[in-house]
């Protein structure tokens, strides 16, 4: 399947969409996000409609992200040794037969916090194989590899896109029709990219034999592979921190809308908004850069930009203000996060793929469990506002290290040069 021509220069921040396989699952994504994004919604409306309680919410939030922590590691290994297109119809399926057991269990009148938690724990379990093949098998679909930053780009693009109109859409149905509708719209939408990934043409992989055997020693291999690059070290530490002190800001944004503004729902939700604006603004921008800029120059401008924003949010006590702040938080860190994805895709060994992008899920998606609960123990102890600030300050001492390491001529190797 060979690309098809760009016609203008106009095309090209849509440049990636050239490709059939990328254009089959860039098309199914946009209709299975917006189901993900319609379902989070419900479920969340369900646990505070059964329980009032905003600890149940936390705790069926922590059962869902949890095992990406624990499992995917040993994920990230299945995606280096397996077909990655047939995985991920394995786990899209199942991630729809999730979603049509949480509609039984609402439309029957057999919803109940502990059913809730133990569906949410097994859709953790499934995303913690879905979402490194989900990245690994990008490359896959890109025949050159200039353009593997604007389909990643595009792709949390679309990812942020969903994320401002699959909530909206989710308070409409839950109002009209209930929670129970809104999980079987979510469980029909994983059709569209079951159907792409089973259209797709995609040339098989040549596998090669593990050079160690025993599966724990081939994720030893992983993680020393990984913590020995000086490309990908610092990128995933800086990530990391950034994930487990700042991300958690999304958290504590209904105690700063409720609590620091005085305002209601309505403020929480322009708050929402413009954070996922910024991001989506920063996925935009990334995907019009040209691939033979310097692209990790961008993660410390990203990370600071994040930082800078979350300390000023911190004092914020303005409702226009904060959103902009927002704004800045959600460009800043989807700059950071999305080139850091893009560089590492670059410069990784295919073999070893599917293992170090598990650990970049585990420092993107895994620890931010564990800053949730730290960030919830600061805010009893010392507030919300100065719990970011603690945040902001982390992520900015995080970044001016990585700026240093990247002035010493540490964290470059020649793949990175190329990017």
């Amino acid at each position: 399947m060979k690309p098809l021509p760009l016609p203008s220069r106009t095309s090209f921040l849509l440049r990636a969409l050239r490709y059939p396989n990328y254009r089959l699952f860039f098309g199914g994504q946009i209709i299975s996000l917006v189901g993900t994004w319609i379902g989070s919604t419900a479920i969340s409306w369900l646990v505070y409609r059964l329980t009032g309680s905003g600890l149940a919410l936390g705790v069926v939030g922590f059962v869902g992200q949890f095992p990406a922590f624990i499992i995917t590691p040993f994920a990230g290994l299945v995606v280096d040794r397996w077909d990655r297109r047939k995985l991920l119809i394995t786990t899209q399926t199942l991630s729809m037969v999730q979603s049509f057991a949480l509609a039984f269990v609402v439309l029957t009148d057999r919803a109940t916090l502990p059913a809730l938690l133990v569906l949410a724990g097994l859709q953790g379990v499934v995303n913690a194989f879905d979402m490194p093949g989900r990245q690994a098998l990008v490359v896959d679909l890109i025949e050159k590899k200039e353009d593997l930053g604007n389909a990643i780009a595009l792709n949390s693009s679309l990812f942020n896109l969903a994320r401002l109109v699959g909530p909206s859409l989710g308070g409409l149905l839950i109002v009209a029709v209930g929670e129970g509708v809104c999980f079987l719209a979510d469980g029909v939408s994983y059709l569209a990219v079951i159907g792409a990934l089973l259209a797709m043409r995609v040339r098989p992989r040549v596998i090669a034999p593990p050079q160690t055997q025993g599966t724990l020693n081939q994720l030893w291999e992983g993680w020393r592979y990984t913590f020995k690059s000086p490309t990908i070290r610092p990128i995933l530490i800086l990530l990391a921190l950034s994930s487990l002190m700042g991300a958690p800001y999304m958290t504590l944004v209904p105690l700063f809308a409720g609590n620091v503004l005085g305002g209601g729902p309505h403020t929480l939700g322009f708050l929402m908004t413009a954070a996922g604006v910024g991001a989506l603004a920063g996925a935009l921008t990334l995907a019009g850069q040209k691939p033979d800029e310097k692209l990790r120059n961008w993660i410390p401008r990203g990370a600071g930009l994040f930082a800078v924003g979350l300390i000023a949010f911190s004092f914020s006590k303005t409702l226009w203000l904060s959103m902009g702040l927002l704004v800045v938080c959600g460009f800043g860190f989807m700059i950071q996060m999305a080139t850091s994805n893009t560089l590492i895709q670059t410069t990784v060994d295919d073999d070893k793929r599917g293992r170090v992008m598990s650990l970049f899920i585990m420092a993107f998606l895994g620890v931010a469990p564990f800053g949730a609960l730290i960030a919830g123990s600061l805010t009893e102890k010392i507030g919300a506002p100065h719990t970011l600030l603690v945040g902001g300050i982390c992520v900015l001492a995080g970044t001016f290290w990585l700026n240093r390491k990247g002035k010493n001529g540490t964290g470059k190797d020649s793949n990175l040069r190329r990017a």
